[in-house]
């Protein structure tokens, strides 16, 4: 494994071919802006259900004010630039946020009115009255079907018999697949036994790692496709964050370990190497994340989440950017995740 420093860092470009540097983030922006239809979105075959999706998806946690006040408005923008940018994948699968769902499923309903078959849609619920939950988003998102139905199991046992229930409705046409929101790798194997899982979604990331012990080799043995939800650590990996204080009240991070004042300040001494490699390509920080974590299959897609056209256009240049296998296992070594603070509070999945 070679290390990182002057001459290490390389990228290929679309055609595969071995590219010195990157063009600035700022030229990108402004080429998305001025070029929307012709951007070039890369296009993945997600696991072996038939499921296809942009590479780089758009995440609805921020839409609901996650982290941080939304102005309908610009998220209203947002949905229907990204759908000019050639993302496909709006992943609505954000357990937790209670009423905050409804209101973004009527948002995106609206955006993508006359766009719908350009989009792959998914959404989620629990294991009391799956029928009933997407009988609502149906409603909510003004469609006939939910591409992607997923289970958000937290610590219930009722598997079998909650994927059992779930099959009937695609059976009946409301949804095309089924996926699962957080599972352990046990949890998938029974799942996928009553029927057919075609997407995982769970936090991934180069600082959240624990996936690849053992969800992602079980969801690529069983051929079912990996969302990695909070692929920018929840805005850590932009660089941006240096104080819990930035956030406002009802932030999610507030309840995240690893951005707890004393841990932040540990997290952040993980940056410097990261932040090299992606000055020597010519990257933002963030843009360098998203394709270190496209890079670890065809299997994988990212889901970042964002309320702001500025960012989703970041996002997507990602997509863009091929790291070679060698810079990519380099970085991965440079920013061990086993090293995060209040990252261990949490058992892999």
């Amino acid at each position: 494994m070679g290390p990182i420093g002057p001459g290490a860092a390389r990228v290929r470009n679309a055609e595969g071919t071995h590219v010195g540097h990157a063009e600035p983030a700022a030229a990108v922006g402004h080429r998305l802006r001025a070029t929307d239809a012709a951007w070039d979105m890369q296009v993945k075959k997600v696991g072996r259900n038939g499921l296809v999706s942009s590479a780089i998806g758009l995440g609805g946690l921020a839409l609901t004010g996650a982290y941080g006040r939304v102005e309908p408005a610009e998220s209203f923008r947002t949905v229907g630039h990204a759908l000019d940018l050639g993302v496909t994948l709006i992943d609505l699968a954000v357990p937790g946020a209670g009423g905050a769902r409804g209101t973004v499923e009527r948002l995106v309903g609206k955006a993508v009115s006359g766009r719908r078959d350009e989009v792959l849609i998914t959404s989620c619920g629990g294991p009391a009255r799956p029928e009933r939950s997407v009988e609502a988003s149906l409603r909510r998102l003004r469609t006939d079907r939910i591409d992607v139905y997923s289970l958000h199991l937290g610590g219930t046992a009722r598997v079998e018999e909650t994927v059992g229930r779930m099959a009937r409705l695609v059976a009946d046409g409301k949804v095309g697949s089924l996926g699962l929101c957080g599972p352990t790798a046990g949890q998938l194997r029974r799942a996928h036994a009553v029927h057919p899982i075609a997407l995982v979604a769970s936090e991934y990331s180069l600082w959240d790692r624990r996936v690849e012990e053992r969800l992602l080799p079980a969801a690529r043995e069983l051929g079912v496709g990996f969302s990695a939800c909070r692929p920018l650590g929840r805005g850590f990996l932009t660089g941006r964050v240096v104080s819990p204080e930035q956030f406002e009240p009802g932030d999610h991070r507030l309840a995240d370990p690893r951005f707890e004042a004393g841990n932040l300040a540990v997290n952040r001494k993980l940056l410097p190497a990261a932040e090299y490699v992606a000055a020597q390509l010519n990257l933002g920080l963030g843009r360098l994340a998203l394709a270190w974590l496209l890079s670890r299959g065809d299997d994988v897609v990212a889901v970042p989440s964002t309320r702001s056209r500025i960012h989703l256009e970041m996002n997507a240049a990602a997509a863009g950017v091929r790291l070679t296998p060698e810079l990519g296992a380099s970085l991965a070594a440079a920013f061990p995740a086993q090293a995060v603070a209040g990252g261990g509070r949490r058992r892999p999945p």
